[in-house]
């Protein structure tokens, strides 16, 4: 049975089926509108690095074929065939996307689906409605993305612009296309021959991957693969003809003779008495002949024209901008990977309110920017946790963010780090929690033992599947639980929820009657199963 995936849903592909060899389908239309569906191979960075693994109509195939464009079939628009196990190291995201072409908007789409198909069954299926975009030209329907293991994400994401746009988003470049060559007078040599066929049984020359935007010749109908089972191969297309007969041939310019001085020109003469002087090119009427500028300076220029080294067209005293420009501030652009939450650098976090459904409590005052329409509004503790988190140290003055559009969270310059739950559970102090997903479950965990100021210390819990984002001083390390491991607790940042903490006290009688101890007094000891963890950050609060 299928599983029905909502937005922003993940999982891994092993826990979906034990195939590698999977069928994608999807499914989307429109009445009038016609659709472009593409498959983007991208690298660790979310870039477009070798434009062999863009798979759309012009380039069916990846060069070892485990992503192959296998045409619409079995009820969907479009469908492909990936074979995990033989996609490249280089490729560690495969985004299955669907563009307009031509006018329209996504918010016009009738009912739609991405699907996986394994051996013949279907295992995920993500639907989705034109209720859920509005002006955008582009949808990023679901990703293929190596973390460890290869997994599978609904995404759901609207994107303004279309094919060209998206493809530019993920570092592509799109092919200008070449202007048509001017007709020439017709020669007397005979017409250019079609080439030969090649031979029965011989394979055609490989042809280069076609241009972005160019037409190809339309392909032989495919049988319907048996969900998941090797596909038929691709018919080779046929021979196309020269576009010449021979080549062209460019000669070298003659070189060209130095232009002969030019004799000065002989000074006007006056107008005569009573006449007005003709004004000459460019001056205005009334005004006398501009002086001569002195020697090693340059002359003034005439009205209505720029002086030499500024570009035509350009205003004077405003300053030009060019690929400089864009080039410094590139480094700095938003960052868009069709995740509900994307770290735009170490000390910026951004999260998608469209992808998810439910809401973000975010630290109050931490927004810097958002996007879209965004609803902020005040998430309050009620009595009782407004008590215990006085009691406990561990009140958190949180706002809730609802609505459609993208947050932009950070705090104080602080380090952020998005951890992702899967219905495990993490302990962190609530000083170290800038956001996290409403569908988490949080409550104060309390640490037992003597030596503590109050006598214990306490921590939030977070357990659940979504993402808490944890706030350091600096750069983290994590460290596995082993019973030799200590932790200052004024540096200890979180832990995971399976570990025993042990409290370790160094008070003693002799240190608190002499001075000159080492100020060390409470230390954690952390015990637990093999894959427990620590993190503690370079900074004592």
């Amino acid at each position: 049975m299928a599983r029905e995936f909502q937005r922003g849903h993940k999982a891994k592909i092993s826990d979906l089926t034990a195939g590698t060899d999977l069928y994608v389908g999807v499914q989307i239309a429109a009445p009038g509108l016609t659709f472009d569906i593409s498959c983007f191979g991208l690298d660790a960075n979310e870039q477009l690095s070798d434009d062999r693994y863009f798979i759309f109509f012009n380039q069916p195939k990846s060069p070892e074929e485990s992503i192959q464009l296998l045409g619409a079939q079995s009820g969907d628009t479009e469908s492909f065939r990936v074979t995990l196990d033989r996609i490249p190291a280089a490729i560690q995201k495969l985004s299955f996307t669907a563009t307009l072409d031509g006018a329209g908007q996504m918010s016009q789409i009738g009912p739609g689906y991405i699907r996986i198909v394994a051996g013949g069954e279907e295992v995920v299926r993500y639907a989705f409605t034109g209720s859920e975009f509005t002006t955008e030209r582009a949808v990023m329907l679901g990703d293929f993305y190596l973390k460890d293991v290869w997994r599978f994400a609904a995404v759901g994401q609207g994107f303004d612009g279309g094919l060209e746009a998206l493809l530019k988003n993920f570092g592509g470049e799109v092919a200008e296309e070449e202007p048509p060559p001017a007709a020439a007078a017709p020669g007397f040599a005979p017409p250019a021959q079609a080439a030969a066929p090649p031979a029965f049984g011989a394979p055609p020359a490989p042809q280069p991957a076609p241009a972005f935007g160019a037409p190809s010749a339309p392909q032989a109908p495919q049988p319907a693969p048996s969900f998941g089972a090797p596909a038929a191969p691709t018919p080779p297309p046929a021979p196309q003809q020269p576009m010449h007969a021979a080549p062209t041939i460019a000669a070298p310019p003659a070189p060209q003779a130095p232009p002969a001085p030019q004799p000065p020109a002989a000074p006007q003469a006056p107008s005569p008495y009573g006449q007005p002087q003709q004004p000459q090119f460019g001056q205005v009427p009334g005004q006398g002949v501009p002086p001569a500028a002195p020697f090693g300076q340059q002359a003034p220029s005439p009205y209505g024209q720029q002086p030499p080294g500024v570009p035509q067209g350009v205003p004077q005293g405003v300053p030009a901008t060019g690929a400089g420009l864009r080039a410094a501030l590139q480094p700095y652009k938003e960052t868009a990977t069709g995740q509900r939450w994307t770290p735009q650098n170490q000390q910026l976090m951004r999260v998608d309110l469209t992808m998810g459904g439910a809401g973000v409590l975010a630290r109050q005052g931490s927004m810097v920017m958002y996007q879209g329409k965004v609803d902020f509004g005040y998430k309050g503790a009620g009595f009782v946790g407004r008590a215990v988190g006085n009691a406990t140290g561990q009140e958190m003055q949180l706002m809730r963010c609802t609505g459609r559009g993208q947050v932009f969270l950070a705090e104080e310059g602080s380090h952020l780090h998005p951890i992702e739950l899967q219905g495990d559970g993490i302990c962190v102090s609530a000083e170290n929690v800038l956001a996290f997903d409403e569908s988490l479950q949080y409550e104060v965990r309390r640490v037992e033992g003597h030596g503590i100021p109050g006598g214990a210390l306490f921590t939030m819990l977070f357990q659940g599947t979504g993402t808490v984002v944890v706030k350091t001083h600096g750069t983290p390390v994590v460290l596995p639980v082993t019973p030799t491991t200590f932790a200052d607790c004024n540096a200890v940042v979180a832990w995971s929820a399976a570990s025993q903490v042990i409290v370790s006290s160094q008070v003693r009688l002799r240190r608190n009657a002499y001075p000159g101890h080492s100020g060390e007094t409470v230390n954690l000891q952390f015990r637990g199963a093999p894959g427990n963890f620590i993190v503690v950050q370079p900074y004592e609060v």
